[in-house]
């Protein structure tokens, strides 16, 4: 009886809105508290600005010891929300947290905070305190609910690394290193400005659940350096990218639609943001869909497709990608249960020096896809401190995947560099359908090594190959292969360039062009596959057949 006088007294509390304390007594020596918004000054009336009493019920809560900050139905407009350790934020049903415009509204956000290391990332990566909620140094949070973020007011913009700063300079974006989108701009013009939905920094034991965001910015969510992250059930539709899990051990990612035309969905990172390079290591990402349908069209179920290319001109985005900042690498990753649908392929990318290690992939499907289905690229873009090493690539694991109607130009790339090939990459049970038209003369271009180049499928050009262009690598295999083309492509399938140790077994290619052009490889070999005879060959200089 005693307990279910407490659950009533609990119920109360959310629903008319108390913001007392129970007291030990009636918890048995646990200390519980509930704190409605609107108790303490908030309007949820989306036009007066509720950022001062959502901060103060924070406050309250966090020198209490921690409880829950609800948000009941309304729209709170807000800058930034600093977020602290032992509480959870609950967004009911019919509730927004909508983000202000500095241009509109009395007030910006927080202002960036200085980073010593922000040389060897763009402006996004390097900054947290910019943000409509952020956290740093806290344990024991999360963000729960059926409610919603709207990022209305937050900045998409991504000035790229600054240069080394001297006393009373303005830091300027570096002209010869800028940000992928060409955004360049004086981090003075940042200033006050919010850039991502959610930004967590060197924080642990966090939860996001069931909740949406909509417009969340250059980021909707930054973790940099997170450990034990948990991420379900969320549903982000968004102008930039939705997750970057940068420098983070422990996450679990399930559960989620990511919707994000003009940038990466789900996107692992290992930046130098910290100031020193930490492994992205110890993930799961299983049970969820990535896309890049129009803004908005996921959350409002049209899911409509007119806008062809997102800012970099390489077509919507949507996908999951390990990269770009790799300065820590990638240890111990896994990935199940994926639907792509019309975004780009998979990438997988170390260009800044950290290793890619111990990567299982396996039960996807992918629809549309606007690029490369697969993209495996090591590069020594080297954008960290100096003699930073020259990363490496090995133990990838790729299994039971289904592509349809891919397009075709770039084929599926696996590059690595002639001084650090990538490794040990097992590709079965794959089905691709390319939608082909490759002509002879593609079949004859030289492709360049853009050794430094920002990757994307799009940096060789059109290659000469309509299945898999593979340069710079070792020990790979390709079991129980299958690939068909919409159009006839006369293009060789496969275009294998400083090759060594490959084999393929159970191929089955519906094309007229030849299987195999083979530039530098040993220890090939081919069985049990249509359209050719076992063969095996110890060493090739050059051989098409």
């Amino acid at each position: 009886m005693k307990n279910i006088v407490v659950l009533l007294v609990l119920l109360s509390m959310i629903f008319v809105g108390v913001s007392s304390p129970i007291s030990s007594a009636q918890t048995k020596n646990k200390v519980a508290f509930y704190y409605n918004i609107r108790n303490l000054g908030a309007k949820g009336d989306g036009k007066t600005l509720d950022t001062d009493a959502i901060n103060k019920a924070i406050e309250t809560a966090a020198k209490a010891g921690g409880g829950t900050v609800y948000f009941p139905a309304g729209t709170y407009l807000s800058f930034s929300i600093r977020l602290k350790s032992n509480i959870t934020i609950y967004l009911d049903n019919g509730a927004t947290l909508l983000a202000a415009d500095p241009e509109k509204h009395k007030g910006k956000y927080d202002s960036f905070e200085p980073n010593e290391w922000d040389m060897y990332q763009d402006f996004g990566h390097s900054h947290w305190k910019n943000s409509l909620m952020w956290g740093i140094g806290i344990e024991n949070f999360a963000i729960i609910g059926n409610g919603r973020i709207d990022g209305l007011g937050l900045s998409k913009r991504s000035p790229g690394p600054q240069k080394p700063r001297t006393d009373g300079e303005t830091p300027t974006s570096m002209k010869d290193n800028p940000s992928p989108l060409g955004e360049l701009s004086p981090l003075k013009e940042m200033e006050g400005l919010g850039t991502k939905a959610i930004a967590l920094k060197l924080s642990k034991n966090i939860t996001l659940k069931d909740f949406s965001i909509y417009r969340g910015g250059h980021f909707a969510l930054l973790a940099t350096g997170v450990d034990n992250l948990t991420i379900d059930g969320l549903r982000v539709d968004t102008n930039r990218d939705g997750f970057d899990i940068d420098a983070c051990r422990n996450v679990r990612i399930s559960n989620v639609h990511v919707n994000t035309p003009n940038d990466d969905a789900i996107v692992l990172k290992s930046s130098y943001g910290l100031g020193f390079a930490r492994a992205t290591e110890n993930v799961t990402i299983t049970n969820s869909q990535v896309s890049g349908f129009d803004l908005g069209t996921m959350l409002d179920g049209t899911y409509q497709t007119t806008q062809e290319f997102a800012p970099d001109k390489d077509r919507s985005t949507g996908r999951i990608k390990f990269g770009t900042e790799s300065n820590g690498g990638f240890k111990n990753i896994t990935i199940s249960n994926i639907n792509f649908v019309h975004c780009r392929g998979l990438a997988i990318e170390t260009v800044d020096g950290g290793n890619i290690e111990d990567i299982s992939i396996t039960n996807i499907t992918m629809r549309d896809i606007l690029t490369a289905p697969f993209f495996i690229r090591l590069g020594k873009r080297q954008r960290g401190p100096v003699n930073s090493p020259i990363a490496k690539v090995k133990r990838i694991n790729i299994s039971n995947v289904v592509v349809s109607d891919a397009r075709s130009e770039y084929a599926s790339i696996i590059a690595g560099l002639q001084e650090s090939l990538v490794e040990d990459v097992n590709f079965s049970n794959i089905y691709i359908q390319y939608k082909g038209g490759g002509t002879k003369e593609d079949a004859l271009r030289e492709v360049p090594q853009n050794e430094k180049n920002y990757p994307e499928p799009s940096m060789f050009g059109v290659l000469p190959a309509s299945t898999f262009y593979i340069r710079h690598a070792k020990n790979i295999t390709f079991d129980n292969i299958r690939v068909s083309f919409q159009k006839e492509d006369f293009r060789p399938a496969f275009v294998l360039d400083n090759v060594h140790g490959i084999d393929f077994d159970r191929l089955k290619i519906w094309t007229n062009s030849k299987l195999f052009s083979l530039k530098n490889v040993s220890d090939f070999t081919v069985t049990n596959s249509k359209n050719t005879d076992d063969t095996k060959l110890e060493k090739v200089e050059k051989k098409d057949f």
